[in-house]
Formats: structure tokens, sequence, C-alpha cells
């Protein structure tokens, strides 16, 4: 199967002949065909998108708001056969795609309060005779540019935000697993959705950069690694474009002895290893601060040897596998490099056998010990399933290892102790803080994005953060001299 585009309301076949195959993770199977898209699709997509923005834009917020309800109770119905392809082309467990498509909803459930979440603000009589009002405008086409480990929920973080505002979309999917988003887009256009309002168009780099350098393109919403994010950011602004990247992340839990050590292990476990640690909220180093740190690593150790790895539709799989063959060599050689360096390797998940499905791309659950400042599987964004336990004699240690990591995105302290949550708090200086909770996923009525090298631009997702960045703030003071003769004129007390 050839994955087509979407341009204009019409599915259509790239300029490029070239594509890449979308293969099943967990056999290595293809199971479709993606198209890298030039230049030339993208114009076709922007030109849609900026044909359809006048129309649009004068559609009544109340009206937009309408497609997307419609849009939720359709993904609401369809919730499981969206989760189900979503397995077979991303890997992740059944029970994890479900969530994923859940928050999904929830995105595009905020993003129907727009009515509400528009409004300017009025103040009358700044001056004599004088009032003052602000609107919300929509910018015209913007751009999303979307990772491949949450295909569903990513593309929901912008999109529904930015349709909803007057906005119209050109939406770059990632080319590794596109096919779930592409049954979303047959839902949004079933909804009501006009042609042009939202555009896909399939690719790779040379697609990027047409879309950062595009003269129509008002801005750009981005979700990849931080090297990637940050040259996104640089260049889609060079270009006078609004810009918001998200990249990678290096995220702590930190364990204090007073935490209750059931509660600290499931989330941490669940943080470290669901989604087969691939996902910009997981945890990647523990810090067991004094008498936490056996208990945590024991605790931990012995959970991740009894996950079960496999195929992410069977119920019996704790954990699927990694996206592709390119992704486990590069996971591999982060564990290839920790040994080399010195780092106790005290769970290797190199290579695992897993019987019938031996095309697959496995890595088990993997754990070091011993890591020390400068080592590779300490300080990169490894995006999979390892983690690191570290010790500190002290919380603040533990904040120290921390705050010297170039990341900034999210962590966690597990604490049954108020007072050290809230110092936690006001000392963290992250964006997104867990209080025992492993994945510090904020609801979508809330901002999402990290700090430090872990974002670029000044608003997050979601949220209304999503609101001020798809759209213009018009301020406008009036004056209206009264006419003696004017029979509305109202004779001020």
């Amino acid at each position: 199967m050839l994955v087509r585009n979407y341009v204009g309301g019409a599915w259509r076949e790239a300029s490029s002949s070239e594509t890449l195959a979308v293969r099943n993770p967990a056999s290595g199977e293809e199971i479709a065909r993606v198209p890298l898209s030039g230049g030339a699709d993208i114009d076709a997509a922007v030109q849609a998108a900026k044909a359809a923005f006048p129309s649009w834009r004068a559609t009544p917020a109340t009206e937009r708001a309408r497609v997307l309800f419609r849009l939720k109770a359709l993904l609401e119905e369809n919730k499981e056969d969206l989760a189900r392809q979503l397995t077979i082309e991303h890997g992740k467990v059944i029970a994890e795609t479900r969530g994923e498509v859940q928050r999904g909803i929830e995105n595009v459930e905020h993003a129907c309060g727009i009515p509400a979440l528009m409004m300017g603000d009025t103040v009358e009589e700044i001056s004599r005779g004088i009032d003052c009002a602000s609107w919300r405008q929509p910018m015209g086409v913007f751009s999303i540019i979307t990772p491949y480990n949450f295909p569903v929920m990513i593309p929901l973080w912008f999109w529904p935000y930015a349709v909803a505002t007057g906005n119209t979309v050109v939406l770059k999917p990632s080319e590794q697993d596109p096919l779930t988003h592409q049954k979303i887009v047959a839902l949004a256009e079933q909804a009501g959705l006009p042609p042009g309002v939202l555009n896909v168009v399939h690719g790779g780099q040379e697609t990027v950069e047409a879309i950062c350098d595009h003269p129509d393109i008002v801005g750009v919403s981005f979700v990849g690694s931080s090297h990637v994010a940050k040259i996104v950011y640089t260049r889609a602004t060079a270009a006078g474009k609004r810009a918001q990247t998200l990249g990678g992340a290096k995220n702590y839990l930190i364990v204090l002895p007073d935490a209750d050590m059931d509660v600290t292990l499931d989330a941490c476990a669940s943080s470290i290893f669901g989604s087969t640690g691939q996902r910009c909220l997981a945890g990647s180093v523990v810090v067991g601060v004094g008498d936490a740190h056996a208990k945590i690593r024991e605790r931990l150790m012995d959970a991740a040897s009894s996950l079960r790895v496999g195929d992410g539709l069977e119920p019996t799989t704790d954990m699927g596998p990694v996206i592709s063959g390119v992704h486990r060599d590069r996971v591999n050689a982060f564990i290839d490099q920790g040994v080399a360096d010195g780092a106790k390797l005290s769970l290797d998940g190199r290579s695992p056998s897993v019987a019938g499905l031996e095309g697959g791309y496995w890595v088990g659950p993997t754990v070091f010990e011993d890591v020390t400042p400068g080592m590779s599987i300490g300080t990169e964004e490894v995006f999979g399933p390892v983690a690191s336990i570290n010790r500190a004699k002290d919380v603040d240690e533990a904040i120290a290892m921390m705050h010297a990591s170039r990341y900034g995105n999210a962590c966690s302290i597990f604490t049954t102790s108020g007072g050290a949550a809230r110092d936690f708090r006001y000392q963290a200086g992250i964006s997104m803080i867990g209080v025992n909770i492993g994945v510090a996923a904020p609801m979508a009525f809330f901002p999402f994005g990290g700090s430090k090298g872990s974002f670029f631009g000044d608003l997050k997702a979601a949220g209304r953060d999503a609101i001020s960045f798809y759209t213009e703030q018009r301020v406008v003071i009036s004056r209206w001299s009264a006419v003696p003769s004017d029979p509305h004129r109202v004779t001020k007390p």
C-alpha cells in the first residue's frame, strides 16, 4: 500500500517517486510505503491551506467547535480500531495505545472550548470618551512536524488548536508510522472539516526544510530530538516564522527514604520501560537518596527482569519492540558504549529472543549502575528501555546531578513529606515536575513543554499557550465623538 498525501480535501500521490517502507516493528514485515515528498508537494499543500484560510477564518468559532465536537465523537467511536492500528505500526502494547488515543481525544475536547478560550479583554473609558479592547485573531497557514513515538497524540497537541482558532494547517507526520493518523484525517473530513483546512504531506528532511523556508507558512510546531529541534527553530525563525520546537530529555526520578516504595516502584518502572522508553517523559536516571538507594535498586531490578517482551497485541506482553532496526542498533550502541566506559551493566537487554518474531526490533529492559558524569549512557538521551540507578547522600546532591544535565524536560520526586515536595518544586528548575508521579504529563488544559535544551521557543504546546501561539492579539483603542443630532446618543450623568 502506498500512503498518499492529503491536499485540499483530496488524497493524492506525491510528486516524488522515492518511498520508504513502513514496517510492523514486532515482525519487521512491510505493511506500507510512504513517499518522500519534495518542495512542490509542500507548496501545493500550502496553497490549498492558503486558499481555505479566508473562509475558515470567517467561520464563527461556535461552528468550528461543532466540527471538533463531531470529530471527538468519531474518535471515541473508533478508539479501539485506532489503538490496534497504532500497535501494529508502532509496537507499543495495546493498553498504551489505548491511553495514547485517549490523551489525543482530550486535546480535541479541550479545543472544543474555543469560543471561550479565544475571548479577548475590554476596558471601558481608559480615557475620557476612549475604550480599549483586544481580540485574538488567526494568522494564516501553520505547519506541524511530529515524531514517531506518539503518532496519534502529538499531532493532536497541535492541529485541533490551530484549526479551532481559525488557522489552516499543513501536517508532516513521522514517515515511520503514518497510518493511524491517516485514519484520523479521514475522520476529520467525515466530521465536516472543510477542504484545505487540514493538509498532510509525508516526507523526510527535504520536506521539513521546505516547510521551514516556505514564505506562506506563518509558524511551525515541532517535536523531535533536541538536535533537530534547534535546527528547525533556528531555520524557521530566521525565515520570520513563529516557532515552538520541543526536544529531547534525560529525566530524573529522585527517591527519598520516606517514599512509599510500592507506589514508587510502579511509577518508576512504568516511566522507564513504558512505550519501550520511547517517550520524552520517560524516566532515565533513578537517584536513591541515602537508604532509599538500596530499597529502590532491589525492587527495580526485580521488576525489570520480570517484564515480558513481545507483540504488543498480545495481552500477556509488558513491553513491545522499538520502532526500527536502525533505532534498535542505536540503543544497543549506547549500551555497548556504557560498558566500554566502565559503567556496571546490571541487567543486559541487548538482543532478547522473542519466539516466532525473530525479525522484530527487540531491546529488553536494561539497567546500569556506577554511571559517572561524562559517560554517554548517563548524559545522552537513549530513547529506549535503559535506566541508570545512582545514589546521592542527600536531596541537594540529587538535585545537583539533575541540574548538571543539559536537558530539562521533566523530573519527579518520591516522598511522603509535603515539605520535601514543596522544596523540590521550588528548586527543581524543570518545566514539568512530578510528585509521586513517574510520568509528569500535564492534562490538555495545561501547557506541555520542557526547559533548557529540551525546548526552543516561548509558548509551549496545549493549554492556554496553544491559543496564544496560534493567534495574534489585536488591541483596538476607540474614540467615538458624540454627535448632538445622533438619536442613539446617551447623555452621561
